[in-house]
């Protein structure tokens, strides 16, 4: 979703101009068009305005990222829990006035959350108005601007941290995994074996576990020749736990004493032989439990910040947005401040012709591009570095997100 955030001069052949832009745009459905207010905001001298110019260009681009993987967070965490961490998300944050969110969008689970009236970000844009509590305008414009860049880079930071935290419990969460993962020779067998199937706390007998080739000739030979691998071995004392695709897993009782002469015959039939202990498995058991409440606990609370500070930032970015259009705005068109801002919103179809009609309707603000009005322009990239030139003040805004559908 795009706008465009615009500035022209309050002479009078502007203003016409820009009335029959929104004649014209209205009658060919090229774009709609919202008045912008701003308060006054304190101009300062050239050098701090030419300073800002930099300053805020570099915020801006430095804001949009910050969004970007906030949202990126947010997506991450409705891909690994289904959404049901996100069911009360964004209540009354920046709202529409519309009620209660509708059933999420299979297609789109997290988009829905802002196009639904809990928050939507198109009608706050649509319907911007300057936050006097957070960004005084009586405040010099470097100060405003200060605010802003302290806030974006608090909030940048404790994401940062967040993120590291999350990721480590989920990596340590995978560690485990991928030991459950693989072979009966070398995963983790704790889904497998019980603690009934083996003998315990004797002190004189041990339970092996035995990986046999998954063939009737090699379970054949395993139910042969096992009792006989060592004198010590307790009669029809193998059970089958398991098996997979290659595989089979069997237990075994035999005497403590006799296991390295088991293990070795064992091998020369190409049994592996594997050693359990519970104790272990159960501590890796409770450990995986653990790492998982805690996985959950740290998406909750991340879900919590991140609802409300995505909102904050959207809301300081556009803030931004119309300090860079004002600053911009001061240094072409000079003073005394005259000028207004417009939003427009081009359909996505007919964008080259509305960029075609407003260069032609205001070509008489730059001499220098008189007789080129008729040339088209690409559309400005909407990454807030080089910034493409218009003979009007343009600066786009686009809301675009990662869909984790």
């Amino acid at each position: 979703m795009e706008f465009w955030l615009i500035s022209v001069p309050l002479d009078k052949v502007s203003c016409q101009s820009l009335e029959k832009l929104k004649r014209v745009t209205a009658k060919n459905d090229l774009t709609t068009s919202t008045r912008v207010h701003i308060p006054e905001l304190k101009v300062g001298t050239l050098d701090v305005l030419l300073g800002l110019s930099d300053d805020l260009s570099r915020l801006d681009s430095y804001t949009e990222d910050v969004l970007h993987h906030m949202w990126q967070s947010l997506a991450d965490v409705m891909e690994e829990f289904s959404g049901k961490l996100l069911e009360s998300m964004f209540p009354n944050a920046v709202s529409s006035g519309h009620g209660k969110p509708k059933q999420k969008d299979r297609q789109s689970p997290l988009k829905s959350y802002f196009q639904t009236g809990q928050v939507d970000l198109a009608t706050y844009v649509t319907k911007f108005q300057w936050d006097r509590a957070k960004y005084p305008p009586v405040q010099p414009l470097k100060t405003l601007t200060d605010i802003i860049s302290k806030q974006v880079s608090q909030v940048d930071t404790e994401l940062k941290s967040r993120r590291a935290a999350s990721n480590n419990v989920k990596s340590s969460i995978h560690s485990i995994e991928r030991k459950t993962d693989g072979s009966l020779h070398t995963r983790m067998l704790t889904d497998i074996v019980k603690k009934e199937d083996l003998v315990l706390n004797s002190e004189y007998l041990t339970t092996l576990l035995v990986v046999v080739p998954r063939s009737v000739s090699a379970y054949a030979l395993w139910e042969r020749s096992y009792e006989s691998m060592t004198k010590f071995v307790v009669p029809r004392s193998s059970w089958r736990l398991g098996e997979e695709a290659d595989t089979g897993i069997f237990t075994v009782t035999l005497f403590k004493n006799s296991v390295t002469e088991f293990k070795a015959n064992a091998k020369k039939h190409k049994f592996t032989v594997r050693e359990y202990n519970p104790d272990e498995a159960e501590k890796q058991k409770q450990e995986m439990s653990r790492l998982a409440v805690d996985r959950k606990e740290l998406c909750r609370t991340f879900v919590c910040w991140l609802k409300v500070n995505f909102i904050e930032i959207f809301v300081a970015w556009i803030h931004i947005k119309v300090l860079r259009t004002f600053v911009e705005s001061v240094l072409r068109y000079g003073l005394p401040v005259s000028f207004q801002f417009v939003l427009l919103q081009p359909n996505k179809k007919n964008v080259k012709q509305l960029r075609k009609q407003m260069n032609s309707l205001f070509k008489h603000l730059d001499p220098a591009a008189t007789g080129k009005a008729d040339v088209g322009f690409d559309i400005p990239d909407v990454s807030t570095g080089q910034q493409e030139y218009y003979s009007y003040i343009c600066y786009p805004i686009k809301i675009k997100m990662v869909d984790p559908s």
